[in-house]
């Protein structure tokens, strides 16, 4: 079955929160009729279901980023959309602390960044004793504290999202794979194991797929997506008073990832995590999720040694952390000397990173974004996406697809 839509079709691929926040921009702007396009049984499914919550203000992006920029309209957005919504947003704070000397350096700089980045409220603490103030059970020698740095529920936003996208006249069809694209005649069809879509423009937000979907439509290869699965511990219930909102280390600049921290949720729950191990399949949340394919393919990228040889230490490090508890607990105790073993409980869902490297196995920190013809690929949305993905919507459709937006 061929479903030909209408002069102003616009189709979307994926059903995480960038890509129901792109159609529900679309739909709600008359920019055409909207298709979103969703492999999955439901909604978050991946990125945007297994995050932490976390509602970022803007600390560590380089200024005057995509990163930045967005993740600064993208918190402004997200809080109005929840009290639109009446969905949950708890303002718990954030506190990055330096554990020694030796990290004030970095430490600097986050506050510098931070401080371009115009994050509201900001503060430098110095005083052991402030910081216990604010977090009782700390440990360090200086902070800087963001105070509106905010918890919400990602999966509900998203649901919230589509059902605006269908108010306005939008369509979401799961179960719907896509599997083959092909520029035709100015328009693209689009192949799914349900039947087969024509639109006149086509966008894909396909997160861990996002180099798949690329090749599709003949995009240049790099970046090519390796999967990073992040696992977190579960703060036993009776031990949650030890964290009051958010402890982060001072991140290494060196790696795109931000170290094991603790994380209020929106529900009141304390994660810690996560760490940062390679995952055995794009959509591997478990050492047991293994894909020969997927495994081999990032095996045989230009540039997997290059990558290795810069960061083999971080990766053995990661991985022993990953399966052995106590060095795990070592890195969260640094920041809560009160935690003991038993406080952390189990290991709750994981999450995969889709992080975006090139040729010679450089790591990407930046948002990106390729143009194929009448296709627009999201090459490179890791965190702060979830936090910008209304600004993510306004910006693509602004730079992109300026031609079908009203």
């Amino acid at each position: 079955m061929t479903d030909r839509s209408a002069v102003g079709s616009i189709g979307v691929i994926g059903g995480g929160i960038v890509g129901i926040a792109l159609a529900r921009a679309l739909a709600q702007r008359g920019a055409g009729e909207v298709t979103v396009l969703e492999k999955e049984a439901r909604l978050a499914q991946h990125q945007t279901g297994h995050n932490s919550g976390v509602v970022h203000a803007g600390l560590y992006y380089a200024p005057g980023s995509l990163k930045a920029t967005l993740c600064a309209a993208g918190r402004v957005s997200i809080r109005e959309f929840c009290e639109e919504k009446g969905l949950p947003y708890r303002e718990v704070g954030k506190l990055v602390v330096a554990v020694d000397e030796a990290e004030l350096g970095p430490l600097a700089e986050i506050e510098r960044r931070s401080v371009a980045n115009r994050v509201p409220d900001l503060v430098r603490i110095d005083d052991a004793s402030r910081l216990r103030e604010i977090e009782p059970h700390v440990a360090g020698v200086a902070a800087v504290h963001s105070p509106h740095t905010a918890a919400v529920d990602y999966a509900a936003i998203t649901d919230a999202m589509a059902q605006d996208v269908r108010a306005a006249g939008g369509r979401i069809l799961l179960h719907s794979e896509v599997t083959g694209i092909h520029l035709e005649n100015g328009g693209v069809r689009v192949i799914t194991p349900l039947g087969e879509h024509v639109f006149d423009r086509l966008v894909a937000c396909a997160g861990l797929q996002s180099d798949v979907v690329a090749r599709l439509v003949g995009a240049d290869p790099s970046p090519k997506i390796l999967p990073f699965r992040g696992e977190y511990w579960e703060l036993a219930p009776e031990r949650t008073d030890l964290v009051n909102g958010m402890i982060y280390p001072v991140p290494d600049p060196r790696f795109p990832f931000l170290g094991v921290h603790f994380t209020r949720g929106v529900y009141g729950n304390v994660h810690v995590g996560p760490n940062a191990v390679p995952a055995l399949a794009r959509e591997g949340y478990g050492w047991l999720q293994v894909s020969l394919r997927d495994t081999w393919e990032s095996l045989r990228w230009p540039g997997a040694w290059p990558l290795a040889r810069r960061h083999w230490r971080m990766g053995i490090d990661e991985i022993s952390g990953s399966l052995i508890k106590p060095l795990y607990f070592r890195k969260a105790r640094r920041f809560v000397p009160e935690l003991k073993m038993s406080d952390l409980q189990e290991k709750s869902s994981a999450g995969v990173r889709a992080q975006a490297w090139g040729r010679g196995g450089e790591l990407l920190d930046d948002f990106a974004v390729d143009q194929v013809g009448p296709v627009t690929v999201l090459r490179n949305a890791p965190s702060p996406a979830a936090t910008s993905s209304i600004a993510i919507a306004d910006y693509v459709l602004s730079h992109y697809l300026t031609g079908s937006a009203a």
